[in-house]
């Protein structure tokens, strides 16, 4: 019914930076929310940032001052832009989406995630 995909992942050098997108599509009546998470080799996954339908933000600590989140709500797209990027940045990226599906008889409101994007940072 409905699907993620992020794209825009790769190999960039410290300093550069890359703009990550994630395309929500299905059977979609609203999203509430989205954000970005993501995931280094043997560690926890974590909060990167999250976007409301009114284009309110919050961003870790760690990405302050040099990510920025948006939206494009006719496109069900959000976008992640990543600037001055570190090697503490490598990770795979995950989209996340709260979702309310219009099935024709009943609403159904649920998170979904999508497969992931690798960002690796290195010279």
């Amino acid at each position: 019914q409905v699907q993620l995909v992020e794209s825009g992942g790769g190999l960039v050098q410290p300093g550069g930076s890359l703009r990550l997108s994630c395309a929500a599509s299905g059977s979609i009546f609203s999203i509430n929310g989205m954000g970005w998470y993501r995931q280094a080799p043997g560690k926890q996954r974590e909060l990167v940032a999250v976007i409301t339908s009114g284009s309110s933000t919050n961003y870790a600590d760690s990405v302050k001052g040099r990510f920025t989140m948006s939206r494009d709500n006719a496109k069900n797209t959000v976008y992640l832009q990543m600037n001055s990027l570190k090697a503490e940045d490598t990770a795979v990226y995950y989209c996340n989406a709260l979702i309310v599906i219009d099935s024709g008889n009943y609403y159904t409101q649920r998170q979904y995630w999508g497969q992931g994007t690798q960002v690796t940072v290195s010279s």
